[in-house]
């Protein structure tokens, strides 16, 4: 077979985004074993910057081995049983997976809703968990990878504060790129993935369990349905006063997140958030003098992917395909409703700079 030779494509679309140069490096570097000492030193300090990252003390803070739907399916099925109540929050595609993972666990599902385009409305949510008191948990996509909808989450979290009922927040299109603080926000739980704005390659999802969430993973009556994603034996691996073997760590993704995460606290949270929201906005303006409109309702449009509608007339797919064969430029398609309507287009990490929607722009113009 020939030697593997894939082309230098701009990864401007949901996911993966283009990787540092510095992660890459960090991933040719030699492997030790996941049991080493110099593993268990890094493995305490990915989960100590992961902690900044997402604004919490919690000590349950880890990457888990696989992608962000592996972090998702790791929230639900360590907090949820058989017959407990689960409100879930839908208006795109990751709610309506929330959804199912919450029913395959078992879970008697409360559904809100609102279109795909729209945020949903928090005093809504509210008055659904007053009328289900029982709820085992409340969960939202704080950033909608599917619609480009950044969703209000904060009047939830201060409700659920002194409840029984969890909070769990889906931020893996938010974590590194727009604003996140688990714990003044009252988030008891979340999942996230390495490949968006923290530009590193898929293969982790960073968690956070706070100490609600533990105490009801504790006092679970049924083993936890999954042995790989089972919490109560992870947090004895990624625990540095025990480190109890449990499943070989993928130790060069483990070495491409931390020199990730060291290159987003050396730019520093704030900084970082403020990149992105500029060079969504240098996008906004140059589609929208070309003619493209925008799906997510304004004033809730996330940063770090915007969904643009093209100007009536052009072959919205086609064009698409042309930007990557022609251009070697990537933008995503739409999903559901949007499917064939909306390109989904990412800028995150590295790939959120003028530059980057400079060249991206400039190809569009051979189109218009």
């Amino acid at each position: 077979m020939d030697e593997l030779k894939p082309p230098q494509r701009l990864l401007l679309g949901p996911g993966p985004c283009n990787v540092p140069y510095r992660v890459l490096r960090a991933m040719s570097t030699p492997l030790v074993g996941h049991l080493d000492p110099l593993f268990m030193q890094m493995m305490d300090e990915v989960c100590s910057m992961l902690r900044q990252v997402f604004k919490t003390e919690n000590q349950m803070t880890f990457p888990v081995s696989g992608t962000g739907s592996a972090g998702m399916e790791a929230t639900f099925v360590n907090l949820l049983e058989p017959g407990d109540t689960a409100v879930v929050c839908q208006n795109g595609v990751f709610g309506t997976r929330m959804i199912d993972v919450a029913e395959r666990c078992g879970a008697k599902v409360i559904k809100v809703e609102a279109e795909w385009s729209q945020p949903l409305d928090q005093q809504k949510i509210i008055d659904t968990l007053k009328a289900h008191p029982e709820a085992k948990l409340c969960a939202i996509v704080y950033a909608e990878t599917s619609t480009g909808v950044l969703q209000p989450i904060q009047e939830i979290g201060a409700y659920l504060k002194d409840k029984d009922t969890l909070f769990l927040v889906d931020t893996v299109t938010a974590l590194g790129g727009v604003n996140l603080e688990v714990d003044a926000w009252g988030i008891d739980a979340s999942y996230s993935g390495t490949q968006k704005c923290l530009a590193v390659p898929p293969g982790l999802a960073p968690v956070t369990f706070g100490p609600k969430a533990l105490e009801v993973l504790n006092n679970r009556k049924t083993k936890v349905q999954s042995w790989y994603l089972d919490l109560t034996m992870l947090s004895k691996y990624w625990s540095s006063s025990e480190r109890l073997y449990h499943h070989t760590a993928p130790i060069t993704m483990i070495y491409g997140l931390r020199e990730g995460l060291r290159i987003v606290l050396e730019e520093g949270l704030e900084n970082r958030f403020e990149r992105h929201a500029a060079a969504a906005g240098h996008l906004a303006k140059g589609l929208g003098e070309m003619g493209f409109g925008f799906w997510a309702a304004e004033g809730y449009r996330l940063p770090p992917l915007t969904c643009a509608i093209p100007p009536q007339g052009w072959d919205v797919e086609g064009i698409r395909k042309k930007l990557l064969a022609d251009y070697d430029i990537e933008v995503g398609g739409g999903l559901g409703p949007a499917a064939g309507k909306i390109w989904r287009i990412g800028l995150m990490g590295e790939n959120a700079c003028v530059q980057k929607v400079a060249v991206l722009l400039r190809a569009l113009q051979d189109f218009a």
